[in-house]
Protein backbone atom coordinates (compact mmCIF):
# COMPACT_ATOMS: atom_id res chain seq x y z
CA UNK A 1 0.00 0.00 0.00
CA UNK A 2 1.31 3.68 -0.59
CA UNK A 3 1.72 6.24 1.53
CA UNK A 4 -0.89 8.74 -0.28
CA UNK A 5 -3.53 5.53 -0.12
CA UNK A 6 -6.07 5.02 2.23
CA UNK A 7 -8.01 2.22 3.94
CA UNK A 8 -11.81 2.05 3.06
CA UNK A 9 -13.61 2.66 5.93
CA UNK A 10 -17.15 1.57 6.09
CA UNK A 11 -20.06 3.56 7.48
CA UNK A 12 -20.41 1.85 10.46
CA UNK A 13 -16.81 1.41 11.12
CA UNK A 14 -14.66 3.27 13.63
CA UNK A 15 -11.10 3.73 13.34
CA UNK A 16 -8.29 2.76 15.65
CA UNK A 17 -6.32 5.32 16.84
CA UNK A 18 -2.61 4.43 18.25
CA UNK A 19 -1.08 6.28 20.91
CA UNK A 20 2.84 7.01 21.05
CA UNK A 21 5.38 9.45 22.31
CA UNK A 22 8.55 10.74 21.39
CA UNK A 23 11.12 12.12 23.19
CA UNK A 24 13.68 14.88 22.34
CA UNK A 25 16.93 15.72 25.08
CA UNK A 26 17.81 19.22 25.01
CA UNK A 27 14.84 21.22 24.77
CA UNK A 28 14.92 24.77 23.80
CA UNK A 29 13.29 25.64 27.18
CA UNK A 30 16.04 22.85 28.78
CA UNK A 31 15.57 19.68 29.60
CA UNK A 32 13.97 16.68 27.91
CA UNK A 33 10.37 17.50 25.35
CA UNK A 34 7.82 14.64 25.98
CA UNK A 35 5.34 14.82 22.77
CA UNK A 36 2.47 12.45 22.58
CA UNK A 37 1.18 11.66 19.25
CA UNK A 38 -2.55 10.52 18.42
CA UNK A 39 -3.02 8.72 14.71
CA UNK A 40 -5.76 8.29 12.99
CA UNK A 41 -4.67 5.61 10.14
CA UNK A 42 -7.25 5.58 7.96
CA UNK A 43 -7.21 9.27 7.31
CA UNK A 44 -3.48 9.97 8.78
CA UNK A 45 -4.84 12.87 10.72
CA UNK A 46 -2.06 13.98 13.63
CA UNK A 47 -2.38 15.49 16.61
CA UNK A 48 -0.06 15.62 19.85
CA UNK A 49 0.57 17.18 23.34
CA UNK A 50 3.31 18.02 24.95
CA UNK A 51 4.04 16.89 28.89
CA UNK A 52 6.34 17.50 31.00
CA UNK A 53 7.33 13.95 31.82
CA UNK A 54 5.75 10.38 30.94
CA UNK A 55 4.38 8.99 34.19
CA UNK A 56 0.11 8.10 34.20
CA UNK A 57 -1.52 11.15 34.99
CA UNK A 58 0.79 13.41 32.59
CA UNK A 59 -0.20 10.49 30.17
CA UNK A 60 -4.40 10.51 30.79
CA UNK A 61 -3.96 14.06 30.57
CA UNK A 62 -2.34 14.25 27.03
CA UNK A 63 -4.35 11.45 25.91
CA UNK A 64 -7.63 13.57 26.71
CA UNK A 65 -6.43 16.80 24.48
CA UNK A 66 -5.10 14.88 22.02
CA UNK A 67 -8.74 13.25 21.75
CA UNK A 68 -10.23 16.74 21.70
CA UNK A 69 -8.18 17.99 18.98
CA UNK A 70 -9.13 14.91 16.80
CA UNK A 71 -12.94 15.63 17.70
CA UNK A 72 -13.60 12.29 19.32
CA UNK A 73 -12.45 8.69 20.43
CA UNK A 74 -12.44 5.33 19.23
CA UNK A 75 -13.91 1.82 21.05
CA UNK A 76 -10.22 0.55 20.75
CA UNK A 77 -7.24 2.43 21.47
CA UNK A 78 -4.00 0.64 20.28
CA UNK A 79 -0.96 1.17 21.94
CA UNK A 80 2.89 0.07 22.24
CA UNK A 81 4.14 -1.60 25.45
CA UNK A 82 3.55 1.46 27.79
CA UNK A 83 4.91 0.63 31.53
CA UNK A 84 2.21 3.50 32.34
CA UNK A 85 -0.50 1.60 30.17
CA UNK A 86 0.52 -2.19 29.90
CA UNK A 87 1.59 -4.45 33.13
CA UNK A 88 5.62 -5.25 31.98
CA UNK A 89 5.72 -8.78 30.20
CA UNK A 90 2.23 -9.36 29.28
CA UNK A 91 -0.42 -8.05 27.65
CA UNK A 92 -2.65 -7.05 30.39
CA UNK A 93 -3.56 -3.55 30.84
CA UNK A 94 -2.62 -2.00 33.89
CA UNK A 95 -5.26 -1.90 36.93
CA UNK A 96 -4.58 2.09 37.22
CA UNK A 97 -5.44 2.44 33.88
CA UNK A 98 -8.59 0.33 33.31
CA UNK A 99 -11.00 2.81 35.09
CA UNK A 100 -8.93 5.81 32.35
CA UNK A 101 -10.04 3.62 29.75
CA UNK A 102 -14.08 2.69 30.68
CA UNK A 103 -14.13 6.55 31.63
CA UNK A 104 -14.16 7.05 27.72
CA UNK A 105 -15.37 3.78 27.31
CA UNK A 106 -12.48 2.47 25.10
CA UNK A 107 -10.77 -0.86 25.13
CA UNK A 108 -7.44 -0.93 25.19
CA UNK A 109 -5.21 -3.38 22.55
CA UNK A 110 -1.30 -3.74 22.90
CA UNK A 111 0.82 -3.72 19.92
CA UNK A 112 2.48 -7.65 19.64
CA UNK A 113 6.04 -8.10 20.19
CA UNK A 114 7.89 -7.68 16.63
CA UNK A 115 5.00 -6.97 14.64
CA UNK A 116 6.20 -2.59 13.99
CA UNK A 117 3.26 -3.14 10.69
CA UNK A 118 0.43 -2.56 13.71
CA UNK A 119 1.87 0.69 14.69
CA UNK A 120 3.05 1.50 11.98
CA UNK A 121 1.12 4.97 11.23
CA UNK A 122 1.92 6.10 14.06
CA UNK A 123 6.06 5.38 13.88
CA UNK A 124 5.32 7.66 10.45
CA UNK A 125 3.75 10.25 12.07
CA UNK A 126 6.50 10.58 14.62
CA UNK A 127 8.93 10.61 11.90
CA UNK A 128 6.90 13.31 10.24
CA UNK A 129 6.63 15.72 12.74
CA UNK A 130 9.98 15.42 14.78
CA UNK A 131 11.63 16.16 11.15
CA UNK A 132 9.19 19.15 9.88
CA UNK A 133 8.40 20.47 12.88
CA UNK A 134 10.63 19.65 15.69
CA UNK A 135 13.97 20.13 13.74
CA UNK A 136 12.40 23.92 12.58
CA UNK A 137 10.78 24.82 16.40
CA UNK A 138 11.72 28.36 17.59
CA UNK A 139 9.46 28.74 20.08
CA UNK A 140 11.39 29.10 23.72
CA UNK A 141 9.10 27.41 26.21
CA UNK A 142 6.68 24.86 26.16
CA UNK A 143 3.19 26.84 26.04
CA UNK A 144 4.37 28.39 22.55
CA UNK A 145 5.71 25.59 21.29
CA UNK A 146 2.05 23.62 21.74
CA UNK A 147 1.07 26.59 19.53
CA UNK A 148 3.23 25.35 16.64
CA UNK A 149 2.67 22.02 17.22
CA UNK A 150 -1.13 22.31 16.37
CA UNK A 151 -0.99 24.93 14.09
CA UNK A 152 1.50 22.69 12.41
CA UNK A 153 -0.98 19.87 12.47
CA UNK A 154 -3.89 21.77 11.22
CA UNK A 155 -2.20 22.71 8.83
CA UNK A 156 0.61 21.39 6.91
CA UNK A 157 -0.02 17.76 8.30
CA UNK A 158 -3.34 17.96 7.30
CA UNK A 159 -3.11 19.48 3.94
CA UNK A 160 -1.24 16.24 2.80
CA UNK A 161 -2.38 14.50 -0.22
CA UNK A 162 -4.54 11.35 0.05
CA UNK A 163 -6.37 8.69 -2.18
CA UNK A 164 -9.34 8.36 -1.29
CA UNK A 165 -11.27 4.57 -1.19
CA UNK A 166 -12.19 5.32 -5.06
CA UNK A 167 -9.03 6.41 -5.59
CA UNK A 168 -9.74 10.15 -5.79
CA UNK A 169 -7.40 12.69 -5.06
CA UNK A 170 -8.41 13.90 -1.52
CA UNK A 171 -6.31 15.36 1.67
CA UNK A 172 -5.72 13.79 5.43
CA UNK A 173 -8.03 16.90 6.67
CA UNK A 174 -11.10 15.95 3.92
CA UNK A 175 -10.43 11.89 4.87
CA UNK A 176 -10.35 13.48 8.78
CA UNK A 177 -13.68 15.06 9.07
CA UNK A 178 -15.52 12.00 7.18
CA UNK A 179 -14.68 9.53 10.24
CA UNK A 180 -16.85 8.13 12.55
CA UNK A 181 -15.82 8.85 16.12
CA UNK A 182 -17.48 8.29 19.77
CA UNK A 183 -18.34 11.71 21.43
CA UNK A 184 -15.63 12.09 24.62
CA UNK A 185 -16.95 12.37 28.14
CA UNK A 186 -17.80 16.18 29.70
CA UNK A 187 -14.66 16.39 31.39
CA UNK A 188 -11.33 14.46 31.89
CA UNK A 189 -10.76 11.59 33.71
CA UNK A 190 -9.68 12.97 37.31
CA UNK A 191 -6.18 11.99 37.45
CA UNK A 192 -3.99 14.17 39.86
CA UNK A 193 -0.74 16.23 38.34
CA UNK A 194 2.02 16.21 40.50
CA UNK A 195 5.02 17.99 39.83
CA UNK A 196 8.11 19.17 41.96
CA UNK A 197 8.75 23.49 41.82
CA UNK A 198 11.58 25.33 43.19
CA UNK A 199 10.08 28.54 44.95
CA UNK A 200 11.50 32.18 43.77
CA UNK A 201 12.87 34.76 45.57
CA UNK A 202 9.47 36.60 45.33
CA UNK A 203 7.68 33.81 46.82
CA UNK A 204 6.25 32.04 43.91
CA UNK A 205 6.55 28.76 42.22
CA UNK A 206 6.10 28.33 38.66
CA UNK A 207 3.53 26.23 36.75
CA UNK A 208 2.76 26.02 32.91
CA UNK A 209 3.64 29.52 32.13
CA UNK A 210 2.46 31.16 35.05
CA UNK A 211 3.28 31.83 38.70
CA UNK A 212 1.63 31.37 42.27
CA UNK A 213 2.55 33.02 45.24
CA UNK A 214 3.09 30.92 48.67
CA UNK A 215 4.40 32.48 51.77
CA UNK A 216 7.58 34.60 51.81
CA UNK A 217 10.09 33.25 53.87
CA UNK A 218 10.49 29.69 51.28
CA UNK A 219 12.81 30.62 48.17
CA UNK A 220 14.78 28.05 47.58
CA UNK A 221 12.63 25.55 49.06
CA UNK A 222 11.23 22.71 46.59
CA UNK A 223 7.65 22.31 46.67
CA UNK A 224 4.53 19.93 44.89
CA UNK A 225 2.17 21.74 42.66
CA UNK A 226 -1.09 19.29 42.33
CA UNK A 227 -4.19 19.68 39.64
CA UNK A 228 -6.88 17.44 39.52
CA UNK A 229 -7.78 16.98 35.95
CA UNK A 230 -11.43 18.55 35.75
CA UNK A 231 -11.07 20.87 38.47
CA UNK A 232 -10.25 24.53 37.71
CA UNK A 233 -8.08 24.65 41.22
CA UNK A 234 -3.66 24.46 42.16
CA UNK A 235 -2.48 23.22 45.54
CA UNK A 236 0.88 23.96 46.56
CA UNK A 237 1.93 21.04 49.28
CA UNK A 238 4.87 21.09 51.51
CA UNK A 239 7.55 17.81 51.62
CA UNK A 240 5.37 16.68 54.61
CA UNK A 241 2.41 17.03 52.12
CA UNK A 242 0.74 19.68 54.35
CA UNK A 243 -1.27 21.94 52.29
CA UNK A 244 0.59 25.93 51.60
CA UNK A 245 -1.55 27.50 48.52
CA UNK A 246 -4.31 27.01 46.76
CA UNK A 247 -4.95 28.81 43.92
CA UNK A 248 -7.65 29.21 40.95
CA UNK A 249 -5.99 27.63 37.71
CA UNK A 250 -5.08 30.40 35.28
CA UNK A 251 -4.79 29.95 31.39
CA UNK A 252 -1.68 28.10 30.54
CA UNK A 253 0.76 30.26 29.21
CA UNK A 254 -0.96 33.81 29.78
CA UNK A 255 2.32 34.85 31.99
CA UNK A 256 -0.11 36.03 35.08
CA UNK A 257 1.45 36.45 38.77
CA UNK A 258 -1.25 34.87 40.83
CA UNK A 259 -0.74 36.21 44.12
CA UNK A 260 -3.38 35.83 47.54
CA UNK A 261 -4.16 38.51 49.51
CA UNK A 262 -2.87 36.98 52.71
CA UNK A 263 0.22 36.66 50.58
CA UNK A 264 0.83 39.89 49.38
CA UNK A 265 0.49 41.50 52.85
CA UNK A 266 2.99 38.77 54.63
CA UNK A 267 5.25 39.96 51.50
CA UNK A 268 4.89 43.35 52.15
CA UNK A 269 5.40 43.29 55.98
CA UNK A 270 8.47 40.98 55.42
CA UNK A 271 10.16 43.47 52.76
CA UNK A 272 9.14 46.73 54.94
CA UNK A 273 10.52 44.84 58.11
CA UNK A 274 13.75 44.68 56.36
CA UNK A 275 14.32 48.60 56.02
CA UNK A 276 16.47 50.37 58.74
CA UNK A 277 17.16 53.63 60.03
CA UNK A 278 20.38 52.75 61.11
CA UNK A 279 23.47 55.01 59.90
CA UNK A 280 23.97 54.09 56.71
CA UNK A 281 27.91 52.77 56.08
CA UNK A 282 30.51 55.37 55.18
CA UNK A 283 30.83 54.82 51.56
CA UNK A 284 34.84 56.76 51.46
CA UNK A 285 35.95 55.17 54.57
CA UNK A 286 40.09 54.27 54.55
CA UNK A 287 39.60 50.03 53.63
CA UNK A 288 43.29 49.21 53.02
CA UNK A 289 43.85 45.80 51.49
CA UNK A 290 44.71 43.18 54.43
CA UNK A 291 47.48 40.73 54.58
CA UNK A 292 45.58 37.64 53.02
CA UNK A 293 44.74 40.02 50.03
CA UNK A 294 48.59 41.29 49.77
CA UNK A 295 49.93 37.47 49.89
CA UNK A 296 47.05 36.48 47.17
CA UNK A 297 47.88 39.19 44.71
CA UNK A 298 51.69 38.47 45.35
CA UNK A 299 50.79 35.10 44.48
CA UNK A 300 49.29 35.60 41.67
CA UNK A 301 51.35 38.64 40.01
CA UNK A 302 54.77 37.69 41.48
CA UNK A 303 57.66 40.18 40.68
CA UNK A 304 54.85 42.54 39.18
CA UNK A 305 52.32 42.59 42.19
CA UNK A 306 54.69 44.84 44.10
CA UNK A 307 54.05 48.20 45.29
CA UNK A 308 55.39 50.64 43.00
CA UNK A 309 57.75 53.60 45.01
CA UNK A 310 58.72 56.67 42.94
CA UNK A 311 62.30 57.67 43.71
CA UNK A 312 61.95 61.71 42.81
CA UNK A 313 66.09 61.68 42.78
CA UNK A 314 65.77 59.54 39.39
CA UNK A 315 62.48 61.37 38.60
CA UNK A 316 64.91 65.14 38.61
CA UNK A 317 67.94 63.13 36.45
CA UNK A 318 65.16 62.16 33.75
CA UNK A 319 63.60 65.59 33.67
CA UNK A 320 66.76 67.52 33.30
CA UNK A 321 68.07 65.43 30.96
Amino acid sequence: MGPNQAVAVGPNQIDIPKWDWFERRNAPWGGTAYVLLGTLPHSGRIRGVLAESMDQPHLIEAMDKVMRRLGGTAHVWRTDRLSTVITVGTRDVQPSFAPVAKHYGAVVEPCPPRRGNRKGSVESSVRFSSGRWWRTLTAKDPESAQVSLDRFLATTGDARPRRGPAGERTTVGALADAEPLMALPWAPYPATICDERTVADNATVAFRGNRYSVPPGLSGSVLEVRHRLSTSTLEVHAPSGALVARHVLAPAGSGIVQRLPEHRAALEAAVLAAFTTARPCDRKANRPPGPEALAEAARLLGTEGREVTVDLAVYGELVTA
